[in-house]
């Protein structure tokens, strides 16, 4: 399975007690998914681990791990001796395997991320603009692109697969909140963004909607135990989010499934309300605009955004109303076991974010509902990016945890 070859297969849900393989010729390539799957999921495996996980007989794991080793993709670790028998030897995933570029398209900022086959960060770009012009987002990714590459050794360069683009779909749709002349904006409906980007590299390239890959890269890098199906919502300068059912990212025939941000909730006066209207953080910026005060580093200072008043103690207080009236609404279709909420915000005011949620639902009539938990999301502020990133890992070396649109 070479990082220069695309390679699609089966999209069963990663869990071990179900995950089968098979012996038959001509399925090398599903098997080759399912020991990268497991091994990423659980850490180091020996043969015989993943002879018990998947019942495939112990010669075929043997010659799979032997071809994955000997393409780069998994290392060996320190033999583990038993009281009888041949020492075990686990097999970890290979950091120098495979790399993978992701780049969020935002409505306030555009970000380049270079990780490795563990999902390590390598090299990070960012890009603060009022709007997104299409012409600037291209050299954007022309000249860092080749400022990610540099870093890279010509080996590494070499396992490249592929470069995951994270953005709004229908971006041309959203001229007003943007702030941005209609013509910018009416030229994303004209470009084919998949094709712009591909002229530029020689790997594949993947689009997926921003919030969905966020939920991707909660789905495939974050620390979410044994959940099975959860909803997500990302809040940056427009909330949205996304749904894991059964431990795969669910993103619709059109890709739209878990559009969270135009989920109608109570608004100002008790008017219907569509949740991107009140929890998006164009919202808090707009409040501190009105007050004369400069809200640019909101976008250009995620991590720390210091003492902002009153408007984020109310920001915060209709936010999670209007999160909490969302997750309600979403326990009444889906059992849902988890609500994840992260953002464009530092984690702090996430932290108070996801606890004024969890003290509003208190308030909500939920009589026949099982009330999913809400917790904090573990990625943080760069999800998008990474779930961008995540869109070429999944596709071409795991058992399909996500679901790739190929245009938005």
């Amino acid at each position: 399975m070479e990082a220069g070859s695309v390679r699609y297969g089966s999209a069963e849900p990663i869990e071990s007690q179900r995950l089968r393989g098979t012996n038959q010729s001509g399925m090398r390539d599903h098997n080759e998914r399912l020991v990268l799957s497991l091994v990423r999921q659980s850490g180091a495996l020996a043969k015989s681990d993943i002879a018990r996980m998947t019942g495939l007989s112990a010669q075929t794991v043997s010659v799979i791990m032997r071809e994955l080793e000997d393409e780069g993709l998994l290392l060996r670790q320190e033999p583990v001796r038993g009281k009888i028998g041949q020492p075990s030897i686990p097999m970890s995933l290979n950091p120098e395997g495979a790399f993978f570029i992701g780049l969020k398209i935002g409505r306030r900022s555009a970000e380049l991320v270079l990780i490795d086959f563990l999902g390590n960060t390598r090299a990070m770009l960012q890009n603060s603009y009022r709007y997104p012009a299409p012409r600037d987002t291209i050299d954007f990714v022309r000249t860092g692109i080749v400022q990610l590459r540099a870093t890279l050794t010509r080996e590494q360069d070499k396992r490249i697969a592929g470069l995951g683009v994270a953005m709004p779909f229908e971006l041309w749709n959203w001229v007003d909140a943007a702030g941005a002349p209609r013509e910018v904006m009416e030229e994303w409906r004209n470009r084919d963004i998949r094709d712009d980007l591909q002229s530029l590299v020689g790997f594949p390239v993947y689009v997926q909607n921003d919030a969905t890959s966020a939920c991707g890269a909660e789905l495939v890098f974050g620390d979410i135990g044994v959940l099975r199906d959860f909803v997500y919502f990302y809040i940056g300068a427009f909330a949205g989010g996304g749904v894991v059912l059964n431990g795969r990212l669910y993103s619709g025939p059109t890709g739209n499934a878990g559009a969270l941000g135009s989920m109608p909730v109570p608004g100002p006066g008790g008017k219907p309300a569509q949740l991107i209207d009140i929890a998006s953080i164009a919202m808090l910026e707009k409040a501190l605009n009105t007050r004369g005060v400069d809200a640019s580093h909101l976008w250009t200072s995620p991590e720390e955004w210091g003492e902002l008043g009153p408007e984020l103690d109310e920001w915060i207080v209709s936010a999670a109303d209007a999160l909490a009236y969302a997750i309600v609404a979403a326990a009444s279709v889906i059992d849902f076991e988890s609500a994840i909420i992260d953002g464009w915000m530092p984690t702090a005011i996430r932290a108070r974010l996801v606890a004024a949620v969890q003290a509003s639902i208190g308030n909500i009539d939920v009589e026949g509902l099982r009330i999913p938990s809400v917790r904090e999301g573990t990625v943080g502020i760069h999800a998008r990016a990474l779930g961008g990133a995540s869109l070429p890992l999944s596709e071409r070396f795991l058992i399909g945890p996500t679901t790739v649109s190929r245009g938005p």
